[in-house]
């Protein structure tokens, strides 16, 4: 598959720009400001004696940071944050033990008859 020269590239300091950012930001803005409504009437109930509302007051700030870390995801979508990135390789030392197991897996595979092929993992 060949990439074109004119198709966009994703680099990691690539961040949504533009009326797309706009449109976003004020959806954060406007969704923490009803988070911060429901919660303020949720704990004006609960203190009244209503029960229930005591899951609603805990639930709406937790609402809240999670559409915090969805604005910031979207608003930086190329950013890998883990920690310990590293790419697994096998020892030196073991190369010799990897070649030998794929020279004895080759002919098993070739020694087995027509109905023990769909046995090997190939």
């Amino acid at each position: 598959m060949v990439e074109s020269q004119n198709a966009p590239v994703n680099s990691p300091d690539e961040r949504l720009r533009g009326p797309e950012a706009v449109r976003l930001h004020v959806t954060v803005a406007l969704g923490l400001a009803f988070c911060v409504a429901a919660f303020w009437f949720e704990l004006k109930r609960a203190l009244g004696g209503n029960a229930l509302s005591w899951a609603y007051v805990f639930e709406w700030p937790l609402l809240a940071v999670f559409a915090v870390y969805m604005w910031w995801q979207f608003l930086h979508p190329h950013r890998d944050y883990r920690l310990n990135r590293r790419v697994k390789t096998l020892d030196p030392s073991f190369n010799g033990m990897l070649e030998r197991w794929e020279e004895s897996r080759e002919s098993l595979e070739k020694s087995a008859g027509p109905e023990d092929q769909n046995n090997f993992g190939s």
